[in-house]
């Protein structure tokens, strides 16, 4: 506004000091060359300490930034004496109220506040996971009263992403453990005289729980990290949202169709580990301590009993159902923002790989005298 007078600051002496606010108090009129060098130094010379009466009646117009300069030069408080144009009185109101908020201070060291604070987090994700899997059960009824209208797209979708797709990752991984396993059992059965029982040991380990163990940690970080992004970036884009308001139920159409596929996939993944795995260990054995191939084929269904397979095969779904319902229950949980995308997907993937270990810990308790000869 070039017709108005510039911001100035005078000081008049007397038995009060008193400072009057002129001009155009606004971003336009300060950022004219030399403007806020001449209120500096007008502020400098102010004295600490001191009563000091601010007229500011005869200012033009005034806006935040302005208003702001002088808050800031009043040290964040109103002074006592002070006199105001009624039309300025809104913006330093404003002001003085959105001073106070700060930041709470950090809780260092207060062990008692900081446990009870991770027992509420822990009982909140446990009351949010069991009202998950009650709706998943109430999901499943429906879908098996009409499996024509069930999400079948989806679960084909899901089966292909996440069963498909981890066949090579799993294949390296399993082929890999299997020749170390093996490696490292050869040298120790050698010392003995054992080389035959090189068999037992691989496949009761593999087939019973390194195989199902393998394929479901490999599919928590692979799929698992993938299911909770996914569900995130829609809460993030407010897709979820969207779909509540076009009368689409999350859990029949998000959650149920991943842990379909999951349920579906593992079991399929914890064989494919199984064979790839048993390949390394059986390749490891032939250069170690030249057992055929044949010979290793021919004595495993006799060192290693069916019972074994299945047990096997019944982690797979247990684990595969297990990660789904993670994945699914911290990418729902996540907040419209990317932090915490980033921390519920490293939370699930966590969360998930120990779900994993205790079920395995739970199956080996249950069935610690199953399958055993």
């Amino acid at each position: 506004m070039p017709n108005q007078q510039p911001p100035a600051l005078s000081i008049e002496p007397g038995t009060h000091l008193a400072v009057r606010a002129v001009g155009s108090w606004q971003v336009n009129a300060l950022a004219q060359s030399g403007v806020m060098k001449s209120i500096q130094a007008t502020l400098r010379k102010l004295p600490q300490g001191r009563l000091i009466a601010w007229d500011l009646s005869q200012i033009a117009s005034l806006d935040h930034i302005g208003a702001q300069l002088l808050w800031n030069a009043w040290g964040k408080a109103r002074p006592q004496q002070l006199v105001l144009a009624d039309e300025h009185a809104d913006i330093f109101n404003r002001i003085e109220r959105s001073a106070p908020l700060q930041l709470p201070p950090a809780d260092r060291g207060h062990l008692g506040a900081r446990l009870h604070r991770w027992l509420h987090n822990l009982a909140g994700h446990a009351y949010y996971f069991v009202g998950l899997i009650g709706q998943l059960t109430i999901d499943m009824g429906s879908f098996l009263l009409h499996p024509l209208r069930g999400p079948w797209k989806e679960i084909s979708a899901n089966v292909f992403h996440i069963g498909y797709r981890a066949l090579g990752i799993t294949a390296l991984v399993a082929f890999l453990i299997g020749v170390v396993l093996s490696f490292l059992s050869a040298q120790q059965l050698h010392t003995f005289g054992a080389d035959v029982y090189l068999v037992n040991i691989l496949g009761m380990s593999i087939i019973r729980e390194l195989g199902p163990m393998l394929a479901a940690i490999l599919v928590a970080g692979r799929s698992g990290s993938s299911i909770t992004a996914q569900l995130g970036v829609m809460r993030v884009t407010e897709e979820l949202d969207a779909m509540l308001v076009m009368g689409m139920p999350h859990g029949y159409r998000l959650i149920l169709p991943r842990v379909l596929a999951l349920a579906i996939s593992m079991p399929l993944l914890v064989i494919w580990t199984d064979a790839i795995a048993l390949a390394g260990g059986m390749t490891a054995a032939k250069v170690e301590l030249g057992l055929s191939p044949s010979y290793f084929l021919q004595r495993l269904p006799s060192v290693v009993p069916l019972l074994n397979y299945w047990i096997g095969l019944g982690k797979g779904i247990v684990f595969g159902m297990l990660i789904a319902l993670v994945a699914c229950h911290f990418g729902l949980r996540v907040k419209p923002n990317t932090e915490s995308l980033g921390q519920g997907t490293t939370l699930s993937v966590v969360t998930a790989i120990t779900a994993v270990i205790l079920a395995d810990a739970v199956f080996a308790i249950l069935f610690k005298g199953v399958g055993f000869r």
